[in-house]
């Protein structure tokens, strides 16, 4: 897995190698289990995975959800602690207390930082918080911003990666992408599809590599009215993923 680095560094930028996976996150490891043993496969072209214990961190350390970040951790895999800004709703302190748990008691490499806000009048707020968290990791942190759309352009200054996408493939098949996001490589955008046919699945990547989006999750699994999570579990075409965009696949 030549493309994975440690936290806090950038992808290697090849035309080979630049597209991976990001697993916005699976269902409790108890639940779970084949989802998470997969992630530590060789050769799978990961990026990161989330780790959401209970909505954020739980309120005490939950030993199953520590041995699965383990191991992932062990094969190379970058895992961020999922923390929830309810659009900018959730108070400061808040934040940074989840973040030192996910830090003290698994280990994480990084933040997933869900229902990020997207307008200016925001950007400070979300400015001070990053800054805090890379702070708290001797900025060694890895920072994804969850926004699900594209938010004001000021963002892509303030984490190492944009989720500019998530989303039905009823909505991304007709998507547009923001013309401000050219000016930053794809290193930088993150999209999260769901609901994506197998016989969609090529188009779905192409798609991606189009828009300049180097991070992607895609899956069959739809939301069925809000009544589930889709990214909770693995793809009916998982290995049909990693053989698309993983090391050697040509843009």
């Amino acid at each position: 897995m030549s493309h994975l680095t440690t936290a806090g560094t950038r992808f290697a930028a090849t035309a080979a190698d630049r597209m991976g996976v990001g697993v916005p996150g699976y269902a409790h490891p108890l639940v779970a289990p084949v989802e998470w043993a997969e992630l530590t496969r060789p050769g799978t072209p990961l990026h990161w995975a989330v780790l959401n214990v209970a909505n954020g961190p739980g309120a005490r350390p939950d030993p199953h959800c520590l041995e699965a970040a383990g191991r992932l951790s062990n094969a190379g895999v970058r895992v961020l602690g999922r923390i929830d800004m309810t659009y900018g709703a959730r108070p400061f302190g808040e934040i940074v207390t989840d973040a030192q748990r996910f830090l003290d008691w698994y280990r994480v490499d990084g933040f997933y930082l869900d229902r990020c806000p997207t307008g200016r009048t925001s950007l400070s707020e979300v400015r001070r918080t990053t800054s805090t968290l890379s702070a708290l990791t001797e900025d060694k942190a890895h920072l994804v911003l969850g926004h699900g759309t594209h938010p004001y352009p000021g963002y892509a200054e303030t984490a190492d990666q944009l989720v500019t996408f998530s989303g039905p493939w009823t909505d991304y098949r007709w998507s547009q992408v923001a013309e401000w996001t050219a000016d930053y490589p794809p290193e930088r955008f993150c999209h999260l599809v769901h609901g994506v046919p197998r016989t969609h699945l090529e188009e779905a990547v192409r798609i991606a590599r189009w828009q300049g989006a180097a991070t992607v999750y895609l899956t069959d699994r739809s939301d069925r009215g809000g009544q589930n999570d889709p990214f909770e579990t693995l793809p009916g075409y998982w290995d049909e993923i990693v053989s698309r965009i993983g090391p050697g696949v040509s843009e």
